[in-house]
Protein backbone atom coordinates (compact mmCIF):
# COMPACT_ATOMS: atom_id res chain seq x y z
CA UNK A 1 0.00 0.00 0.00
CA UNK A 2 1.34 3.55 -0.89
CA UNK A 3 1.93 6.48 1.35
CA UNK A 4 -0.83 8.01 -0.32
CA UNK A 5 -3.39 5.96 0.08
CA UNK A 6 -5.55 5.62 3.22
CA UNK A 7 -5.04 2.37 4.87
CA UNK A 8 -8.26 0.74 4.94
CA UNK A 9 -9.68 -1.28 8.16
CA UNK A 10 -12.20 -4.40 8.49
CA UNK A 11 -12.62 -7.27 6.44
CA UNK A 12 -10.60 -7.38 2.96
CA UNK A 13 -12.53 -9.33 -0.04
CA UNK A 14 -11.39 -12.67 -0.56
CA UNK A 15 -10.68 -11.47 -4.58
CA UNK A 16 -8.07 -8.79 -3.63
CA UNK A 17 -6.17 -11.07 -1.68
CA UNK A 18 -6.30 -13.84 -3.76
CA UNK A 19 -5.14 -11.29 -7.24
CA UNK A 20 -2.73 -9.88 -4.82
CA UNK A 21 -0.88 -13.54 -4.05
CA UNK A 22 -1.84 -14.97 -8.13
CA UNK A 23 -0.85 -11.49 -9.83
CA UNK A 24 2.90 -11.44 -9.19
CA UNK A 25 3.30 -15.34 -10.12
CA UNK A 26 1.02 -14.83 -13.58
CA UNK A 27 3.05 -11.49 -14.06
CA UNK A 28 6.54 -13.42 -13.38
CA UNK A 29 5.05 -16.68 -15.19
CA UNK A 30 3.11 -15.68 -18.31
CA UNK A 31 3.26 -11.76 -18.05
CA UNK A 32 -0.57 -11.65 -17.76
CA UNK A 33 -2.40 -10.73 -14.65
CA UNK A 34 -6.43 -11.49 -13.13
CA UNK A 35 -7.83 -8.40 -14.68
CA UNK A 36 -6.99 -9.70 -18.48
CA UNK A 37 -8.24 -13.23 -17.20
CA UNK A 38 -11.39 -11.84 -15.91
CA UNK A 39 -12.28 -9.28 -18.61
CA UNK A 40 -11.35 -11.85 -21.88
CA UNK A 41 -14.89 -12.85 -22.45
CA UNK A 42 -15.54 -8.84 -22.63
CA UNK A 43 -12.49 -8.56 -24.70
CA UNK A 44 -12.82 -11.34 -27.40
CA UNK A 45 -17.02 -11.45 -27.25
CA UNK A 46 -19.51 -13.84 -27.94
CA UNK A 47 -18.09 -15.13 -31.28
CA UNK A 48 -14.81 -15.97 -28.87
CA UNK A 49 -15.34 -16.22 -25.50
CA UNK A 50 -16.39 -20.34 -25.29
CA UNK A 51 -13.44 -21.64 -27.69
CA UNK A 52 -10.26 -19.27 -26.68
CA UNK A 53 -8.28 -18.65 -23.23
CA UNK A 54 -5.06 -16.41 -22.95
CA UNK A 55 -1.57 -18.23 -22.17
CA UNK A 56 0.84 -15.60 -22.06
CA UNK A 57 2.29 -12.50 -22.99
CA UNK A 58 5.75 -12.30 -24.46
CA UNK A 59 7.25 -8.90 -23.71
CA UNK A 60 10.79 -8.16 -25.33
CA UNK A 61 13.83 -7.81 -23.21
CA UNK A 62 15.37 -4.95 -21.72
CA UNK A 63 18.33 -5.23 -23.91
CA UNK A 64 16.14 -5.59 -26.88
CA UNK A 65 14.11 -2.10 -26.05
CA UNK A 66 15.69 1.30 -28.28
CA UNK A 67 17.91 3.07 -26.11
CA UNK A 68 15.75 6.39 -26.00
CA UNK A 69 13.09 4.46 -22.97
CA UNK A 70 10.67 3.53 -25.78
CA UNK A 71 8.02 0.87 -25.67
CA UNK A 72 7.91 -2.64 -27.36
CA UNK A 73 4.32 -4.34 -27.85
CA UNK A 74 4.26 -7.41 -27.00
CA UNK A 75 3.31 -11.07 -28.33
CA UNK A 76 0.26 -12.71 -26.60
CA UNK A 77 0.13 -16.45 -27.10
CA UNK A 78 -4.14 -17.25 -27.21
CA UNK A 79 -5.07 -21.02 -26.85
CA UNK A 80 -8.14 -21.76 -29.26
CA UNK A 81 -10.07 -24.99 -30.38
CA UNK A 82 -9.82 -26.60 -33.34
CA UNK A 83 -10.91 -24.83 -36.69
CA UNK A 84 -11.92 -21.70 -34.46
CA UNK A 85 -8.43 -20.64 -34.69
CA UNK A 86 -8.50 -19.99 -38.89
CA UNK A 87 -11.90 -17.34 -37.81
CA UNK A 88 -9.19 -16.07 -34.56
CA UNK A 89 -6.84 -15.33 -37.13
CA UNK A 90 -8.77 -13.60 -39.65
CA UNK A 91 -9.92 -11.82 -36.79
CA UNK A 92 -6.75 -11.00 -35.22
CA UNK A 93 -6.66 -7.14 -35.77
CA UNK A 94 -9.66 -6.08 -34.34
CA UNK A 95 -8.83 -9.00 -31.47
CA UNK A 96 -5.22 -6.59 -31.32
CA UNK A 97 -7.27 -3.32 -30.82
CA UNK A 98 -9.56 -4.90 -28.20
CA UNK A 99 -6.64 -6.02 -25.87
CA UNK A 100 -4.66 -2.76 -26.10
CA UNK A 101 -8.00 -0.71 -25.56
CA UNK A 102 -8.66 -3.05 -22.15
CA UNK A 103 -4.31 -1.81 -21.42
CA UNK A 104 -4.46 1.45 -22.08
CA UNK A 105 -1.63 1.54 -24.45
CA UNK A 106 -0.23 -0.34 -27.27
CA UNK A 107 0.49 -3.24 -24.96
CA UNK A 108 0.27 -6.25 -27.84
CA UNK A 109 2.10 -6.00 -31.22
CA UNK A 110 0.92 -9.68 -32.48
CA UNK A 111 -0.94 -12.78 -31.80
CA UNK A 112 0.61 -15.78 -31.66
CA UNK A 113 -2.38 -18.32 -32.00
CA UNK A 114 -2.05 -22.39 -30.54
CA UNK A 115 -4.43 -24.72 -31.27
CA UNK A 116 -4.95 -27.01 -28.10
CA UNK A 117 -8.84 -27.67 -26.27
CA UNK A 118 -9.97 -25.12 -23.86
CA UNK A 119 -11.37 -25.30 -20.79
CA UNK A 120 -15.25 -24.41 -20.90
CA UNK A 121 -15.17 -24.21 -16.45
CA UNK A 122 -14.57 -20.44 -16.90
CA UNK A 123 -17.47 -19.63 -19.30
CA UNK A 124 -20.25 -17.90 -17.24
CA UNK A 125 -23.48 -19.12 -18.07
CA UNK A 126 -26.06 -17.45 -20.28
CA UNK A 127 -28.32 -14.96 -18.75
CA UNK A 128 -31.90 -15.07 -20.75
CA UNK A 129 -33.00 -11.58 -21.91
CA UNK A 130 -35.43 -9.70 -19.69
CA UNK A 131 -39.72 -9.37 -21.27
CA UNK A 132 -42.09 -7.44 -20.15
CA UNK A 133 -41.72 -5.11 -17.70
CA UNK A 134 -38.29 -5.20 -16.12
CA UNK A 135 -37.10 -4.90 -19.62
CA UNK A 136 -39.08 -1.65 -19.93
CA UNK A 137 -37.44 -1.06 -16.53
CA UNK A 138 -34.08 -1.60 -17.53
CA UNK A 139 -34.50 0.39 -21.12
CA UNK A 140 -35.79 3.95 -18.91
CA UNK A 141 -32.32 2.98 -16.72
CA UNK A 142 -30.21 2.89 -19.28
CA UNK A 143 -31.65 6.37 -21.23
CA UNK A 144 -28.40 8.75 -21.88
CA UNK A 145 -25.99 6.60 -21.79
CA UNK A 146 -23.96 7.01 -25.20
CA UNK A 147 -20.95 5.03 -24.76
CA UNK A 148 -21.96 1.87 -26.60
CA UNK A 149 -19.39 -0.73 -24.42
CA UNK A 150 -21.10 1.15 -21.70
CA UNK A 151 -23.64 0.57 -22.12
CA UNK A 152 -23.42 -3.15 -22.66
CA UNK A 153 -22.03 -3.75 -19.84
CA UNK A 154 -24.69 -1.69 -17.75
CA UNK A 155 -27.28 -3.98 -19.59
CA UNK A 156 -25.71 -6.87 -18.84
CA UNK A 157 -25.13 -6.08 -14.88
CA UNK A 158 -28.83 -4.84 -15.21
CA UNK A 159 -30.13 -7.59 -16.26
CA UNK A 160 -28.52 -10.40 -14.22
CA UNK A 161 -29.70 -8.03 -11.16
CA UNK A 162 -33.12 -8.16 -12.06
CA UNK A 163 -32.91 -11.75 -13.00
CA UNK A 164 -31.80 -12.46 -9.75
CA UNK A 165 -34.14 -14.80 -7.62
CA UNK A 166 -34.71 -13.32 -4.26
CA UNK A 167 -35.13 -15.85 -1.63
Amino acid sequence: MSKDQPKRYGANQIAEIANGIVDPVLARRAGINTALLGSWEDIVGDNFADCTRPEKIAWPRRSDLPDDGGHRPGVLTIACEGARALFLSHAQGELIARINGFFGYPAIGQVRIVQKPVSNASVRPRIRKLEGEKAKRLAAMMEGIDDENLRRAVERLGTAVLQAKRK
